[in-house]
């Protein structure tokens, strides 16, 4: 089998010949001896079928295509540093990451945590497509997706972000209206507002429950602020509501205990972690951290004040 020349290699040898003036030299930097040195050259030379050097007792010598040779040569080799260096680069944490997540956990979750991690990498830039929407992150171009529910089989890597309770909530306003419902069976027979689409997690009153909300809204912050208005009440994620329902200003319902859910959330990429950008790499470990929707309180002092829906 033929080996194939190293043709990098070769340029790099006959650019140290012509910068040290002589093939003894040359070896010296290369860690070859002169002979050895003599031999790369002449190879170099039958191959491309050209004279590149006129050699003497004491001193080389660039012929007119060696000359061409050489400005080429060491063109060639100054865009191969650059690639590299640049390819190393990816390896510090800087640069832009694009990531699609759910208008709720933004507002609730990421809009706590960003700040800091911002501070902490100054390098990196953030761009945030909010949808509650699925998405196909090689269609999308995006590198990072925080999606929740169950993850189906596919070649997505995930980092989990922990679980969350999916809890009923209603506005005072509408109990006041309504009353308080005393059962699942009691609120079942109520208006409420739901997802748009259909949702892994499924029925959220009772097994088989199939009659559709009567409003229906594409996304969970959406339907929050419906709820919070007053206008009737849904299913969502604990952490979502948590600040609301310490306030009063939201009410948990009763429900089926057979309806009770945990719904995980995580953080899905494309490729293998060890081969990650260094920019992808450190945003999913503080995700993975400070971005859990098990603690999204992040420890900070929870206040209340009054808050107008409209």
């Amino acid at each position: 089998m033929r080996q194939e020349p190293n043709r990098a290699g070769e340029m790099a040898a006959f650019v140290r010949v012509v910068e040290q003036g002589g093939f003894a030299r040359a070896g010296s930097v290369l860690g070859l001896s002169p002979s050895a040195v003599s031999k790369l050259m002449t190879r170099l030379e039958q191959r491309l079928g050209a004279t590149l050097l006129r050699r003497s007792t004491r001193r080389i010598a660039l012929t007119p295509e060696g000359e061409q040779f050489h400005a080429r040569a060491l063109a060639i080799l100054a865009e191969i540093e650059f690639a590299e260096r640049e390819i190393g680069a990816a390896r510090l944490p800087a640069g832009r990451i694009r990531i699609n997540s759910s208008m709720s956990y933004v507002a609730h979750v990421l809009a706590d945590i960003l700040p800091a991690f911002l501070e902490q990498y100054p390098d990196i830039s953030v761009d945030i497509i909010q949808t509650d929407a699925v998405a196909d992150l090689l269609k999308d171009g995006s590198d990072i997706a925080i999606r929740a529910g169950a993850l189906p089989a596919s070649s997505l890597v995930a980092r989990s972000l922990g679980e969350t309770p999916l809890v009923v909530v209603a506005a005072p306003a509408w109990i006041a209206r309504n009353g308080l419902p005393v059962d699942a069976d009691d609120l079942a027979a109520r208006d409420r507002v739901g997802f748009a689409y259909t949702r892994a997690s499924g029925d959220w009153l009772r097994t088989g429950e199939t009659s559709p909300a009567r409003v229906r809204v594409s996304d969970g912050e959406g339907i929050r602020r419906l709820v919070l208005a007053g206008v009737a009440p849904a299913r969502l994620a604990e952490f979502t509501v948590r600040h609301e329902v310490a306030c009063g200003r939201l009410v948990v319902l009763p429900t089926n205990p057979g309806a009770a859910r945990q719904e995980p959330f995580h953080a899905v990429y494309v490729g293998q972690s060890g081969q990650l950008p260094a920019r992808m790499r450190v945003l999913l470990d503080y995700l993975a951290v400070s971005g859990r929707v098990d603690g999204a309180a992040g420890g900070l002092q929870m206040v209340c004040f009054e808050w107008n829906a409209t």
